[in-house]
């Protein structure tokens, strides 16, 4: 599915009809991406793409590989066909500059793991929007979720707020 696919999405209960998605470039301090406009983005830095009906296909976003750094692991504490909630931690990534835990942004059913990532975990780094997707589930996303416009508010905040902490570490910046 491409920026220019047309179809009909029902996310949440109501029905997002959309004619065409549009990327986004965003670009702001030393941080810069594309943000595909045929997904939902959370503000924990996940997105969700509709593979097909109720099937979502969930990666993290470039500002979130950044922030991890390389990855080296990862694992999931879910099985494929558990029932699985929004919030809750299903699994782990252990990267260069931290550990994180891998959040569900998606209820329903849990599909599987991306197999690609089992023979090169660093699709999660080099192409996180792409084949570095996590993982799948058959349900709803996040009724906090946001389109691609409303992530860039999300990466607005996040990087403000991390300005300002770097602000009062180095006053003298």
């Amino acid at each position: 599915m491409n920026s220019d696919t047309s179809f009909v999405n029902t996310i949440c209960g109501y029905s997002m009809a959309k004619e065409s998605y549009k990327d986004i470039r965003y670009k702001r301090s030393r941080f810069a991406t594309k943000l595909p406009g045929n997904r939902r983005y959370t503000a924990s830095h996940f997105w969700a793409m509709n593979e097909e009906p109720n099937v979502w296909v969930v990666g993290m976003t470039k500002f979130a590989t950044r922030m991890l750094g390389d990855i080296v692991e990862f694992e999931f504490k879910v099985e494929m066909g558990e029932r699985v909630e929004v919030g809750q931690t299903i699994g782990w990534i252990e990267a260069f500059k931290a550990l994180t835990d891998i959040y569900c942004v998606i209820d329903g059913i849990f599909e599987r793991v991306n197999p690609l990532l089992e023979d090169d975990i660093t699709l999660i780094d080099s192409d996180p929007y792409g084949k570095g997707w996590l993982y799948s589930v058959n349900g709803n996303p996040e009724v906090d979720s946001v389109d691609s416009e409303g992530y860039v508010g999300i990466l607005d905040l996040t990087i403000d707020k991390m300005m300002a902490e770097s602000k009062k570490r180095n006053p003298n910046d």
